[in-house]
């Protein structure tokens, strides 16, 4: 066995040696001669799959693997490998080194998945390993250690749980579990087994479940998200249901029964979480056997759109619906956080993106931080000190829950486990005393999980924040050692949208002729900007002007001394035309469009803002008028004025008249939400025009 081991670690750094050393031999030869470069094998260290080595002793594997060396992060803790095996058979551990028993000499698939934690690469490739147990079985019947006995830790029919938190660009396993506990008092079960993933409060997915491994029979199934889950019961249990009800075998073909929900609540509970996801996956299983474990593994690929919040809680959900009605339909929910590197010690803020119409001092926050003491000995001091933001109120905390589970507060005899909880000027200290934390390293230790550790609270606001964004850190103390350093838990708001009306009124610096340089007109429409910006955000806006009728010069035609005949009470006459005036009398209606805006809040109460916007005239009425006067001489040859009007037809017309304007304006009052006055000067750049309107807005 040694041997063997000794063989693989050379082979292993043979093939790291050549990769840094054959590159740098052909680039000395290639400057001597011009001959074709010989074949090079390079294996980059970041790619080198983890390889898998066993041993057979009287029936029990006994695996290992050989995998890159770490290269620790700079101020980091030391760098460690986590592991995750998969048997072939159905089975897994978490352990560096397990062993397994296999119940025949069939080949199996064996795969490790490593995963490096404080380490500056990326995680080894995952390679299958064919496997041949051979014939040879222990004397004395064995069991393999505990894979489904340490499963089951909340104590239901379903339990669900990763080989680590989803990284962008990498893959995750996922070991969906499920049993008959023997607390059912049911020899056997059948039913349905589902996973629901791509939670619909991102916009896209971030999963794909890109293959799935099944060892028990179990077969590919779907959900009919419009129908009755509970149907899936009533078809296959009509013995129990006849002896619930006292009904004989015949009644069961009645149509009382076929149409009969037996679990309405199940039912809902499942519609309602199938609601929350886009995607999802089924199984159907069979003769589940009272006290049997079975696992499903689930290999997700992070997609190209995953959110990249690495502050961002994913879930997942696992159903468990039996067919027997005895039998109770169950849901596990595993909530997941989307993380930049693999590190042990982590805090999140659940539903970090917020609605900001929403928050406020009754607001709570949930905050979550996780530690692992990967020491070699144990724990018996951990301080969680956590940095608050500002916005937040410290004196409004509330435990939720803890692992190691310990009682708040003081203790009452010498050596109790407590959790004490210390408030200091900008941070919170969650320290668990007496406490026995067992470290990654430390001999005899098996088990992950009895390693890890976590503190969840609730916070809420201090009053209505400013939107921005703000931060939360922790720091981590195991004992006496150098603190440990998390990731920073950045809240977030959702931009929102922020509707709001328009009422304005407008005139001209001075006259002109034409309707958008000389006439009054008023103002009514429609905004829409992001909720309550705290500085700088665009807007758009959609608004109708209706400007009043006026009477415009046209052109004035001047007269001669020549006499013309015209028509004066019905009386021919002769005449003399001083001049003639051509007007036209005109009423506009317009539409804005204001596509491009950019706003800037100075604070709660003054803003100002730059655009641009286009006016189409969207009906237009014109009346052409002409007004002639002349000059009837008499006897003595004094002139007598005559006037004489006519008016033409009126002319319509639409959707003419395009019109470009720049803006500036300023607003003054409740700015980002509620009431606010403004002043907006306009400046046409077709024809000769500026005016300014005044206005109210009121956003919602």
């Amino acid at each position: 066995m040694k041997r063997r081991l000794q063989l693989h670690s050379l082979f292993f750094g043979t093939v790291l040696a050549l990769s840094l050393i054959v590159p740098e031999i052909y680039a000395q030869t290639n400057q001597l001669s011009v001959a074709k470069p010989p074949l090079v094998l390079t294996m980059p260290e970041d790619t080198v799959p983890a390889i898998i080595h066993h041993t057979i002793e009287n029936g029990v594997v006994k695996f290992s693997s050989t995998l890159r060396p770490l290269r620790q992060i700079a101020g980091a803790p030391e760098p460690f490998y986590s592991y995750f095996w998969e048997f072939g058979d159905g089975q897994f551990s978490f352990e560096k080194e397990p062993q397994h028993i296999y119940r025949d000499d069939l080949i199996y698939k064996v795969r490790l998945y490593a995963t490096n934690s404080y380490d500056d690469g990326k995680r080894p490739p995952t390679r299958p390993k064919p496997l041949k147990p051979g014939s040879s079985r222990p004397v004395l019947a064995a069991t393999n250690p505990a894979a489904g006995s340490q499963f089951f830790k909340s104590g239901g029919n379903v339990e669900m749980k990763t080989n680590c938190m989803p990284k962008p660009g990498d893959d995750m396993m996922l070991v969906l579990g499920y049993r008959n506990k023997p607390e059912n008092g049911i020899a056997s079960l059948n039913g349905t087994l589902s996973i629901l993933y791509n939670d619909k409060e991102f916009n896209k997915d971030n999963f794909e479940l890109a293959e799935s491994r099944t060892y028990n029979q179990e077969k590919t199934t779907t959900l009919n998200q419009q129908g009755s889950f509970a149907s899936l019961k009533v078809n296959k249990a009509p013995v129990y249901y006849a002896a619930l009800n006292g009904l004989d075998r015949n009644d069961l073909l009645s149509e009382t029964y076929n149409n009969l929900v037996i679990d309405p609540e199940g039912t809902a509970l499942i519609k309602e979480k199938m609601a929350a996801y886009r995607k999802n996956e089924s199984w159907k299983f069979e003769n589940l056997k009272s006290g049997e474990e079975k696992f499903i593994f689930l290999n997700f690929k992070t997609t190209p759109e995953m959110i990249k919040d690495t502050n961002a809680v994913v879930k997942l959900t696992g159903v468990f619906m039996p067919d027997n009605p005895l039998a109770t339909t169950e849901l596990f929910t595993i909530e997941l956080q989307i993380v930049a590197s693999h590190d042990p010690n982590k805090m999140m803020l659940k539903n970090s993106r917020m609605n900001f119409r929403f928050t406020g001092k009754n607001r709570k926050l949930t905050y979550k931080v996780r530690f692992q003491n990967t020491g070699k000995g144990p724990a018996k001091k951990v301080d969680v000190g956590v940095a608050i933001a500002e916005v937040l109120d410290k004196g409004s905390i509330e435990i939720l829950d803890s692992k190691p589970k310990i009682t708040p507060g003081k203790p009452s005899y010498t050596n109790q486990s407590y959790l004490d909880t210390v408030s200091r000027a900008d941070s919170i200290h969650f320290v668990f005393n007496n406490i026995y934390l067992p470290g990654t390293l430390q001999k005899g230790v098996k088990d992950a999980d009895s390693t890890m550790g976590f503190i969840e609270y609730k916070i809420g606001f201090k009053e209505k924040p400013k939107k921005l964004p703000f931060k939360s850190g922790a720091a981590i103390v195991f004992d006496k050692n150098e603190p440990i350093y998390t990731n920073k838990a950045t809240g977030r708001y959702k931009m929102g949208l922020s509707p709001g009306i328009i009422a304005g009124y407008g005139f001209p610096f001075k006259n002109g002729n034409t309707p958008l340089t000389g006439q009054k007109n008023i103002t009514f429409g429609l905004s829409l900007a992001p909720y309550a910006p705290h500085r700088y955000y665009w807007q758009v806006e959609l608004y109708a002007s209706t400007f009043a009728e006026k009477e415009y010069p046209v052109s004035r035609i001047m007269g001669s001394e020549r006499l013309v005949p015209i028509e004066v009470n019905g009386k021919r006459q002769e005449a003399r035309l001083k001049y003639a005036d051509s007007t036209v009398r005109t009423k506009v209606m317009t539409i804005n469009i204001v596509p491009l805006q950019m706003r800037y809040n100075f604070n709660k109460y003054f803003g100002a803002g730059v655009g641009t916007m286009v006016s189409i005239d969207v009906d237009k009425q014109s009346t052409p008028k002409k007004e002639a006067h002349y000059e009837v001489p008499n006897a003595v040859g004094v002139g007598q004025e005559v006037i004489i009007k006519n008016a033409f037809d009126k002319v319509s017309s639409s959707f003419k008249d395009f019109q470009n304007t720049m803006f500036a304006d300023i607003q003054v009052g409740k700015v980002r939400v509620g009431p606010a006055l403004g002043f907006r000067y306009l400046y046409t750049f077709q024809g000769n025009g500026n005016r300014l309107i005044t206005y109210l807005t009121w956003k919602f």
